[in-house]
């Protein structure tokens, strides 16, 4: 007989508040912020120059260059200097000797002046002869002696390229929609409060040395293009009554406990600093949460959200706020404003050199893929696609013309790896693609299947577990041998790490890979644990679901391309790709790669198994410390 009644649903468990076992707080620590401005603790003046939002401190390369030189020396113990060197955005590698470095662009703003610098290091410094665009919008460069860091680092300044704070558990860089102030959908441009925020939190006293990162986005619209949903702290614009301010979402995060951040306020006022003023609130929180210290890989702010809950965090922040340090600080942004008026600061129209001639399917299908209409009449926005997010110097170089000739000067990098040169005439669309075109840049399709995205994994990373670059361009040469053209398949997402960390975002993909390993017998080989259907587009953020399948490396692509002929042989009418995962279930997709995760003895025609994407060794697993829980 069947039951009549479902049955109870079990009891949710109480929330953790502070004070309880296991939450307990610092209350008693000392924690001194930015003073007014002109003060000891605040000296810093601003000038809003195109890409200067950071400003360039000379006597913190000669604190670097004493500090190396005394490690090097052995007069340092290597857990002391690793902190000095983090905060200072210089993480070590998994190559022994050598270290990367990892240059913030606030909001993803980059000008020619720093593309060249960028082309200057790279081929003077870097043996790879490349710079590294991540999905947090910095440049990383790697391979780097430190012995010659701090020369590097003097070398980028003059540009205004800072690296202050680009690691460490620090406020990381500020990222933002790369759209912002240019796109037809937002509310308000934010890049000046992006700027102010910045500004205000880089070497203040309370964010050098919290539990874990900070990582802040800001969005100008719904649609959402920044993802604030996997970060600690996100702002998107809202107006009330006429007045700017923000929604405020804390406790995002991927890796291993992916959350999505909750609103912790609808509105918080911006123009009169109440948006930095509630940031440091959270912030101090946060920092005295000294539970979290002890386990530095879930240290995040995400775990404080998801033990409390938001409404107990709301409570905390707003009790904080009534707090006497309130009233010792200068929240007011006049002085911390980045205000850039970008339009004002283009130049005449440059003269057309060509026109499409004859047959333009190429340009037009460049157009159609690449470039989208400012809310500005007559400008454009060019994104190009930079395949892995590696640039060369010369591609830097050329870069950094065609801003000069066609943008104003005016371009972003995305979290996608891509730039998005902003300001071109429509007139000058044309000499545009052509130039890029000149310099491999020309590829269409940012943001679609052929457009791959991956962490650096053990081609430098400590984490590392795989070879995730490598993996991507097995996956990217495999959909671009499938020439596909069905619409709603070309809009699918890859991604994957090199780890459980989720440096790519592999976690909101459509599909999407982490590394991991898989014991044959007495051998290893490398292997990726697959989720499906996540989403970071349309304002949504979706984690997908990971799958119990696990998948040898060089079977990976084969794995891709079943899911893409399952999907297109069996989908309803316009379903798209996480629609139909959800309808046939992860279940169905499994089955489908199921013959691709059984185990293969090693001999000769199975060796390449046992040996990662571009590499020629046998598979080891070497994993180490990652720097950024130090």
């Amino acid at each position: 007989m069947e039951p009549s009644t479902a049955p109870a649903k079990p009891k949710p468990k109480p929330l953790a508040k502070p004070g309880d076992k296991g939450v307990e707080q610092e209350p008693g620590k000392v924690q001194t912020g930015k003073g007014k401005l002109g003060s000891l603790t605040n000296p810093e003046t601003y000038d809003n120059v195109p890409g200067h939002v950071i400003p360039i401190l000379e006597h913190e390369f000669d604190d670097f260059e004493g500090e190396a030189d005394e490690f090097l020396a052995g007069q340092t113990e290597e857990v002391d200097f690793i902190g000095f060197r983090l905060k200072q955005g210089v993480y070590g590698q998994r190559q022994p000797g050598v270290q990367m470095v990892r240059v913030k662009l606030p909001f993803g703003g980059v000008t020619p002046e720093q593309m060249d610098s960028f082309a200057d290091v790279v081929e003077d410094y870097a043996p790879l002869n490349k710079g590294h665009i991540t999905t947090r919008q910095n440049i990383q460069i790697h391979h780097i002696p430190l012995k010659r860091m701090v020369h590097m680092l003097r070398d980028m300044a003059p540009s205004g390229l800072s690296s202050r704070e680009g690691c460490g558990n620090t406020v990381r860089n500020v990222t933002g929609d790369p759209w912002a102030g240019v796109a037809e959908d937002e509310i308000f441009d934010p890049t000046t409060y992006a700027g102010a925020y910045t500004r205000y939190f880089v070497r203040h006293p309370t964010t050098q040395l919290m539990p874990r990162k900070i990582k802040t986005a800001f969005s100008p619209s719904d649609a959402d293009r920044a993802m604030t949903g996997i970060h600690d702290i996100a702002f998107i614009s809202r107006m009330n009554d006429g007045v700017k301010g923000f929604e405020v979402k804390v406790g995002g995060g991927t890796s291993i406990m992916p959350r999505i951040a909750p609103t912790i306020y609808d509105f918080v006022e911006a123009d009169n600093g109440d948006y930095l003023k509630v940031s440091e609130a959270i912030l101090r929180v946060y920092d005295r949460q000294a539970w979290l210290r002890p386990n530095r890989a879930r240290a995040r702010i995400k775990v404080l959200v998801d033990k409390v809950g938001i409404d107990e965090v709301r409570r905390m922040v707003d009790e904080e706020l009534e707090g006497d340090w309130v009233n010792d600080r200068d929240f007011t942004i006049d002085h911390l404003r980045f205000d850039i008026d970008e339009e004002s600061q283009l130049p005449e129209p440059k003269a057309v050199t060509s026109s499409p001639n004859g047959d333009r399917a190429d340009f037009d299908r460049y157009l159609e893929a690449n470039v989208q209409k400012q809310r500005q009449d007559g400008f454009h926005t060019v994104e190009v696609k930079v395949v892995r997010g590696d640039l060369t110097p010369e591609q830097f170089r050329g870069l950094a013309q065609i801003m000069r000739d066609y943008t104003g000067g005016f371009a972003r990098m995305t979290v996608q790896q891509n730039i998005v040169l902003r300001w071109v005439r429509e007139e000058a669309l044309y000499d545009v693609w052509k130039r890029l075109g000149d310099l491999d840049l020309d590829d269409v399709g940012p943001r679609r299947i052929t457009d791959v995205v991956s962490c650096p994994g053990t081609d430098s990373c400590k984490m590392g577990i795989t070879s995730s670059m490598g993996l991507n361009k097995a996956i990217q040469t495999r959909v671009e041998e499938m020439n596909i053209t069905d619409p709603l398949t070309r809009e699918i997402h890859i991604k994957m790490s090199g780890c459980p960390n989720g440096c790519s975002q592999h976690h909101i993909a459509n599909i999407g890979f982490y590394g991991a390993s898989l014991k044959v017998g007495g051998r290893t080989l490398p292997a990726y644990i697959p989720h499906l259907a996540g989403k970071y587009i349309d304002g949504q953020t979706i984690y997908g679901a990971r799958l119990k399948s696990r998948l040898p490396a060089k079977r990976v692509p084969d794995a891709v391309e079943r899911w893409i002929r399952l999907y297109e042989s069996d989908r309803k009418d316009g379903e798209v790709f996480n629609e139909f995962v959800e309808r046939v279930g992860t279940a169905r997709m499994e089955e489908e790669v199921k013959a691709l995760t059984l185990p293969v003895d090693f001999n000769l025609d199975t060796m390449q198994e046992f040996i990662d994407w571009d590499r020629s060794d046998p598979y080891v697993v070497e994993r180490g410390e990652g720097e950024c829980a130090v």
